[in-house]
């Protein structure tokens, strides 16, 4: 038999049309740096609801899921409150969260979710932007109104017993401590699966999609990784103060809320965590993330909006966001956008955040298919140090092959897609004071043939790096008052089939037997720069690949 995806996809479709509705009262407000978007805050009674007196106990043995869950039903059926976890070890399974209830731990309370894979059923949910079967996750609600979960003690999604990890992400010891924990090793050593479920899924295509048969998600069901707190089309939601730890795969995933608080969150994943992200917020309008620190596996703090022709046809942005005071430390991205943002994204405002050893700082990345318009994008003051790769990074190539180049270095013919609802955008973004120290490149922003990425101003830079600046298919980029410190023997900055690109108060500190500017391909037109100051005896300008010395301008 195949399950039924009726009773979901109906609920899952009323939420969608709800939101939609509410949504588009919002999507006219101007904001702006002096008018910024706010979220409204939950509030809960008083009265407490101590989950030991419903049999809980804190002994590391002992499944506490049906205590816990009974005291949260209790709780919300008698009008809402705090449901309180204690200090001690509580193992559990599933948790399902209520309306008006105020999940609280104390400090030192470690809600462990358990290893056992038993306790967690196939539900359909959503994954990386697209209806999915995955099994239960560890903390969820849907559909509900007023609901935190708070206090300065653990949640512990037991992600290791879950994840696959490759040799080479581990020491010989943990590697050697994996093996002898049971599971199963790939044909060629490289890999640990937790279970032989796990492996024959990551084999399959698609396991997760809709459609299959139960059988079929049985035989794979260890694979189909959940994410640790899913909260689905609810309103006025709180995360503060606690610390959300080793998910099996995404740690935080509010997707179509409303209303949406993180504050002073520690989020923690292993750095070699498959799909480990840490804040994944997903068609949520009126967002405030402040105050919170993320060391994971993949990417920080990210906007999403659902993924290609679901995504579009759900048609809710992530809309109205202020994330501020944020810390980052290893994640593949500090703050992100994308790469499923076919709903698209606007109005965010980031500002006053640090990332620390990111494999990129600030990530804004999508792929031909997926559509979806993300503008009016507002950063300041951002600090990075360490950064493994750019700094800045606009990228519409995600997961997919750019054009190859020829002999000449021109771009190898390709046939151009017409532009569609499936066309990304990437328009509207304002980004200044930004200071780095240390990263592979400083700025690199590559649109489509079909679709440039515009309209971005990058203002009041200072950048120490190896690589200076890269632009391929842009559009009306203005550059202005840019520190830039290179150590490559490279071009400070490439421009390749792109236009209206101005450069205005550029100090560089870089080897002087590289071109200052490098102009490529036959479509590069309109640059200009003023108050660029590139030292003595260096080449101002260099024209290769079909591209002409007059696209650059120079103004004194």
């Amino acid at each position: 038999m195949k399950l039924s995806l009726s009773l979901p996809v109906a609920l899952l479709t009323a939420a969608l049309l709800g939101a939609a509705q509410s949504t588009h009262a919002q999507s006219s407000t101007e904001f702006s740096w002096s008018h910024l978007p706010t979220a409204q805050q939950p509030t809960f009674k008083a009265d407490t609801f101590n989950i030991t007196r419903y049999g809980a106990k804190p002994d590391g043995l002992t499944l506490n899921t049906q205590s816990i869950n009974a005291a949260i039903a209790d709780c919300s059926s008698k009008g809402g409150g705090v449901v309180l976890v204690p200090q001690g070890l509580w193992l559990t399974g599933p948790v399902e969260l209520k309306s008006n209830v105020n999940l609280h731990l104390v400090r030192a309370a470690v809600l462990q979710f358990s290893a056992d894979f038993n306790q967690y059923p196939l539900v359909l949910g959503s994954y990386e932007g697209q209806p999915s079967y995955r099994n239960q996750s560890p903390l969820s609600g849907t559909g509900l109104e007023n609901v935190a979960i708070t206090g300065h003690g653990i949640v512990d999604g037991n992600g290791d017993a879950w994840r696959m990890v490759g040799r080479d992400k581990l020491t010989e010891r943990e590697w050697k401590s994996k093996v002898a924990s049971g599971g199963s090793v790939s044909e060629d050593g490289k890999v640990w699966y937790p279970s032989e479920k796990s492996r024959l899924g990551a084999k399959t295509p698609n396991a997760s999609a809709p459609g299959r048969t139960k059988a079929e998600y049985e035989a794979v069901k260890d694979y189909l990784r959940p994410n640790m707190v899913v909260l689905t089309s609810c309103k006025k939601v709180l995360l503060q103060d606690v610390t959300f730890q080793n998910s099996p795969a995404w740690c935080l995933h509010p997707i179509m809320c409303q209303d949406l608080t993180v504050r002073n969150a520690l989020v923690r994943n292993p750095d070699y965590a498959q799909n480990g992200d840490g804040l994944d917020i997903e068609s949520c309008r009126n967002v405030l993330v402040e105050g919170s620190t993320f060391d994971v596996g993949d990417d920080g703090i990210c906007i999403k909006s659902g993924k290609d022709e679901e995504g579009r046809k759900r048609g809710i942005p992530t809309e109205n966001a202020l994330i501020r005071n944020n810390v980052v430390y290893r994640a593949h991205g500090g703050f992100v956008i994308g790469s499923e943002m076919s709903g698209g994204a606007r109005n965010l405002f980031v500002e006053n955040c640090t990332f620390m050893g990111t494999d990129i700082g600030l990530r804004f990345k999508t792929a031909r298919g997926r559509g979806g318009v993300v503008e009016n994008i507002h950063v300041r003051n951002i600090a990075m140090k360490d950064i493994v790769h750019d700094a800045i990074l606009f990228d519409m190539y995600y997961f997919m092959k750019p054009p190859a180049k020829l002999a000449d270095g021109q771009a190898a013919p390709e046939s151009v897609p017409a532009v569609t609802e499936a066309t990304p955008r990437f328009q509207n973004f304002t980004i200044r004071n930004v200071v780095c120290d240390g990263a592979e490149r400083g700025i690199f922003l590559r649109g489509l043939p079909e679709m440039s990425v515009r309209q971005i101003s990058l203002d009041h830079l200072v950048l120490k790096v190896n690589k200076g600046v890269e632009l391929i298919e842009a559009q009306d980029i203005r550059i202005s008052n840019l520190r830039l410190e290179t150590k490559a023997a490279a071009p400070v900055v490439y421009v390749e089939n792109s236009r209206n690109i101005s450069f205005d108060g550029m100090q560089v500190n870089a080897p002087t037997n590289q071109a200052l500017f490098s102009v490529s391909g036959n479509r590069t037109e309109k640059i200009t720069a003023a108050r660029t100051e590139a030292g003595k005896g260096r080449t101002p300008i260099e024209a290769k690949a079909g591209a002409s010395v007059k696209a650059l301008k120079v103004k004194s």
